[in-house]
């Protein structure tokens, strides 16, 4: 299961990098997504997920589970949607402004 997820967040991060080095704005957005994907991935995976288990301490509670991955991964949602919004909002305008949807701003036929 192990090797799996390392895979899994392997080709996510291969292909955002790949992605965003593309020279068209829709690549890198996608680029950029996946990236996040990856990263919150892999904090979730660094929690160690336990299941059944509480994640408050309490009295006769031997196992809990640690909220601060969960925490992370939903701050990171947020923070990688308002960064994605942006980041499309910013390729319009770009787009709206030059007439192409370059990264470099150069016309390439």
């Amino acid at each position: 299961m192990e090797l799996l997820i390392s895979l899994i967040i392997g080709v996510l991060t291969a292909s955002g990098v790949y992605l965003s080095l593309r020279g068209r704005t829709f690549p890198v957005v996608l680029g950029l997504t996946f990236l996040s994907y990856a990263v919150n991935l892999f904090l979730l995976v660094m929690g160690r997920l336990t299941i059944g288990s509480p994640p408050i301490i309490t009295d006769g509670i031997i196992q809990y589970a640690d909220p601060l991955p969960q925490a992370l991964v939903l701050t990171a949602i947020v923070i990688s949607f308002g960064m994605t919004a942006f980041v499309i909002v910013l390729a319009l305008k770009a787009f709206s402004e030059m007439g192409n949807d370059q990264v470099d701003g150069q016309h390439k036929p």
